[in-house]
């Protein structure tokens, strides 16, 4: 191992992988992969389910033949990987910390970086639920890793609260796996899941969704005993004599994902209240020159085809950032409108001559709308929806001859046609 490369990738799931092809495609063969795990390929490797890679390799894949082919793309172009090694700091000038029992604590120069950390899930301390701390009580991420990786059944009358893909993928699971699932419990009134694993995981196996509900006391001393599910307000408090109670001796929580952004923080970048990931241009750069973010590390994506997507664009321009040097931006915010929770790359650089794919999500269920990116008076890109729900990314491109015509910021909202 050396002390110095062109360009360092922090995490080693899809987005590092495909940011590593991308950037030795494009010129940078000087490239290091650092993965905390013993092996690459993330959150794959526990996603046994198929669904991965319709829209990229138009077949139905499960998470680890998705991670598979892009492990073998790295190992064909001999791309360096160090596993088990664990960044523990990062500075504004691509200095980078790390550790591994091999090598032990080391240091490396990096021309570019490209954070590829993925995010962790929120945890039920993060929620305040009343009641005891029994066993029994997990993460829909940590007992899929227990159920599909190490063969063990976290236990056999389930209640899930949170609706987003990885708890209704575990409903599914749980209940292949011989478990019984009472109920998934979402305290929005809609599902923050996929509309396809809404379908496939709970309709067709008729798992109850109760929309607008939350648990409100989990029960039990040593182990889970039961929990009180009740209706909530358009506040979301509690509804008094709404509860229901179901006996269980297990909870789920599938209740969001929160981007990985310690070691993002420490270097000074940038972060967006909104995504909770780095503020970034259309070429994935942060606000520190040559530091790129790609992936759930960025933004939280459902569909893995748009991580790799995201992260050979940052693999792309952090190598021409290498071969090239700096260039010089004319930067235009882009701002969520009505309607809109987010969008990312959050600012546009008027100066390359290129389509920007704006990738966000909408704030509410619509049925019959119009989604607009506009500057001013200026209709940049439109597109008309029959459905747009908060479970599904929305993109919209901006072509290159549009970007001439931008002489302010630029505003993407969603109107709802009468």
């Amino acid at each position: 191992m050396k002390n110095t490369y062109d360009i360092v990738i922090i995490g080693g799931g899809p987005a590092g992988l495909a940011a590593a092809i991308s950037a030795y495609d494009n010129g940078a063969k000087d490239v290091l992969i650092l993965e905390r795990e013993e092996k690459t390929g993330g959150i794959l490797n526990q996603c046994i389910h198929n669904g991965f890679g319709l829209t990229r390799f138009k077949e139905s894949l499960s998470g680890p033949e998705y991670a598979a082919r892009f492990v073998q793309g790295v190992r064909e172009r001999k791309i360096e990987v160090l596993t088990e090694t664990t960044v523990l700091s990062l500075t504004k000038d691509k200095r980078i910390t790390a550790i591994n029992t091999k090598d032990g604590i080391f240091t490396l120069q990096a021309k570019s970086v490209i954070l590829a950390m993925g995010c962790r899930e929120r945890s039920r301390g993060a929620l305040n639920v009343a009641g005891t701390r029994p066993a029994g009580i997990y993460s829909a991420g940590t007992a899929q890793k227990y159920v599909n990786i190490k063969g063990y059944m976290p236990g056999k009358r389930v209640v899930i609260l949170g609706s987003g893909d990885i708890g209704l993928i575990m409903a599914r699971r749980m209940t292949l796996e011989g478990a019984k699932v009472l109920a998934v419990c979402e305290i929005m009134p809609y599902s923050s899941g996929l509309k396809r694993n809404i379908a496939q995981c709970l309709d067709d196996f008729d798992i109850p969704l109760y929309l607008n509900h939350t648990i409100t006391k989990i029960e039990g001393d040593k182990r889970v005993t039961g929990v009180v599910v009740s209706k909530v307000d358009e506040n979301k408090r509690p509804i008094a004599g709404t509860e229901m109670h179901f006996d269980c001796d297990t909870v789920l929580f599938s209740v969001g994902l929160i981007p990985e952004n310690e070691l993002t923080k420490e270097a000074g970048i940038e972060l967006s209240p909104r995504t909770r990931g780095a503020i970034v241009s259309q070429t994935r750069e942060t606000s520190k020159e040559g530091i790129f973010a790609c992936g759930n590390v960025l933004q939280v994506h459902d569909l893995v085809d748009f991580v790799s997507e995201e992260a050979e664009m940052a693999g792309r321009y952090a190598a021409k950032y290498v071969l090239e040097g700096k260039t010089e931006h004319d930067y235009v915010e882009v701002l969520n409108g009505k309607n809109v929770s987010y969008v990312c790359p959050q600012k546009v650089d008027k100066n390359l001559d290129e389509h920007v794919k704006l990738f966000f999500r909408v704030t509410n269920t619509f049925k019959n709308c119009i989604i607009t990116a506009k500057c001013g008076d200026k209709i940049l890109a439109q597109k008309k929806k029959q459905i747009a729900v908060p479970g599904e990314m929305e993109t919209l491109m901006l072509v290159k001859n549009k970007l001439s015509e931008i002489d302010g910021n630029i505003e993407v909202s969603l109107e709802v046609q009468e």
